[in-house]
Parts: structure tokens; sequence; C-alpha cells
């Protein structure tokens, strides 16, 4: 089943030319179908990049799914067109009275200031408490997750000594839980952070549940409230040219940058990417939209509490 998006989204054209089933909302209207509501909170500068990405991933499912992207009322993103944001995205004021199947919420360029001191860091909370009783199932990405875990359980972040910053190795802590069907025993996923949360910390909570590690990058996936929300470190949606990228941004602006890890193959910037993580990327949000999301959310979407 295709995922239904806003009209005229640019993400739209650019899935066609990979082959990717999408379809508008104005074909999606035709289905008798009750589609997932999905609400994509997008911290991240470069939105379409984001939107693109996510939807890729989104789209990988036999399950019909209805996307909102929201944005933050306090910030102003710098980065994408003002057009942009004001044709696709709403403010959370407009969507507070409604209620979402499943909630994905990005990283965001704000890792090394204290949490409390991220501009909109108000507003962001008020919206992780209000998902508590608004969304089935939360999917919190990077910083965002960082942030979740600060917030919801008091879990601390500390700064790296140097970016973590590649693609690592990762293995399952409960392999028998839903989030891991069809997993391999090892797996890839991207990183790219300077700060991180440690498993100590998260082990002494008996609210939370630690589902992979690694032993390079630390902390990959934390549950709590029986996967009613999920905290993911890394970036397994990033599309193949993500760290090259940053990894070439990086070096223009003079930044101390190494080379991304297990990346570039040969490890030769020359050369292009070796995937390895497309396959889990693709795996994981399905059973998440599968396992946590549809068949956890009620048919009547006013009934989640």
């Amino acid at each position: 089943m295709p995922l239904n998006v806003p009209d005229r989204l640019p993400a739209i054209e650019l899935l066609k030319r990979e082959n990717i089933f999408v379809i508008d909302s104005s074909r999606a209207t035709q289905q008798d179908i009750r589609p997932l509501r999905i609400v994509v909170l997008n911290l991240m500068p470069l939105k379409i990049t984001t939107e693109t990405d996510l939807i890729r991933l989104l789209s990988n499912t036999p399950l019909q799914v209805e996307l909102t992207f929201m944005k933050m009322k306090t910030h102003t993103s710098k980065n994408t067109p003002v057009s942009h944001m004001l044709t696709f995205y709403s403010d959370f004021d407009k969507l507070r009275e409604s209620k979402y199947d499943g909630m994905i919420i990005t990283g965001a360029p704000v890792e090394l200031l204290d949490f409390e001191q991220v501009n909109y860091w108000p507003e962001l909370t008020e919206i992780f408490e209000w998902a508590k009783s608004h969304v089935t199932s939360t999917f919190y990405i990077c910083w965002a997750a960082q942030a979740g875990l600060y917030y919801h359980y008091g879990i601390p972040k500390y700064p790296l000594d140097k970016k973590m910053f590649g693609v690592f190795k990762h293995s399952l802590t409960n392999p028998l839980v839903p989030i891991f069907r069809g997993f391999d025993d090892e797996f890839y996923v991207p990183h790219s952070r300077h700060t991180e949360v440690r498993e100590a910390d998260i082990r002494e909570n008996d609210a939370l549940t630690l589902l992979s590690s690694s032993p390079e990058s630390g902390v990959y996936m934390v549950m709590a409230r029986g996967g009613r929300e999920f905290f993911v470190t890394g970036h397994s949606e990033y599309s193949p040219l993500t760290l090259d990228t940053e990894y070439r941004r990086d070096l223009n602006k003079g930044l101390p940058i190494e080379l991304p890890v297990n990346y570039y193959r040969d490890n030769d910037p020359n050369q292009a990417p070796l995937v390895r993580w497309r396959a889990h990327a693709h795996l994981l949000f399905s059973n998440w939209l599968n396992y946590y999301v549809y068949q956890e959310t009620p048919y009547n979407i006013d009934e989640i509490v």
C-alpha cells in the first residue's frame, strides 16, 4: 500500500524516480481505507532532505500511512524555504487537539547545548507530554532520543571526546522483541553525534529496556512503556550520501572531523560509500509501524489514551 503524502511535496517526485510508490492526498482519498496517521516533528535544518529520508522508509510497508508535518512555533527554520514551511507544516497549536497512531521526532543540531538552553525546549517538552496521551507509539531519533530520555526518565547525556561518526556494528540485547523481527544477529547503523547516553544509566532505570548497543558507539535503542516510546540514537534513515555530505561540509569549514568509520570503500573518500544499513533501516521502520502502531492502535483514533 502506498504512502499518502501532501500534494506537491518535493519528496514525491524524488522518490518516484527511485521507483518508490507514493500517492498524494488527492488520490488517497479515493481509497476506502482508514490510514495510519503519523505526525513527524522535523527538527532537522534541511527539512526536505529529512522528509525524503523518512518517506523512503515509511513507504516500504503494506499499510497506508498518512503523514502530517509539525514544526515548532518558537523556532524558525533558516535552511528551508518559508514557502515550504507554510505549505506543508503546521504548528503544534493547530494539531494539539488531534490524535495520531504514530509520531516521529527527529534529531536537531543542538546537542552541545544543555537541554534547557535550547530556545524551544519549553514547547518541545509540552509536545513530549502531549504525545504520551495522544499518540500510540512515538519514535525518537538521535538528539530527540537523548532529549526524550532526559525529559521522561531523567537520563543525562555526556559529551564525547570526538564526534561519533560513521557506520557501526550493533547487536541485539533481546532478539525476541517484535521490533527486531527478521533482524540478523549483527547489523549496521550510521551515527553522527557529539554526545551520548550511557548503558549504566539506562539499566538503572526500571522503566527502560535496553534493546541494542554497540561496543564502539554505545547505546543504540531503548524502549519504554511497552513500545509506546522508542529512543534511537543512530540514523538508520540516512541516505547513502548523508555522511559524505557532512564530512565534506565540515572539512570545508575547517572543523575537526575524522573520516567516517566503516563508510567509504577501502576507507578512501574518493570512492563511493559502502551501504551496509539499508535493509536494517527498512525492516526497523516496517516493524515499528506493524507491531507497535498498526497492531496496537484503536480503529477509532479518538480512543488513544
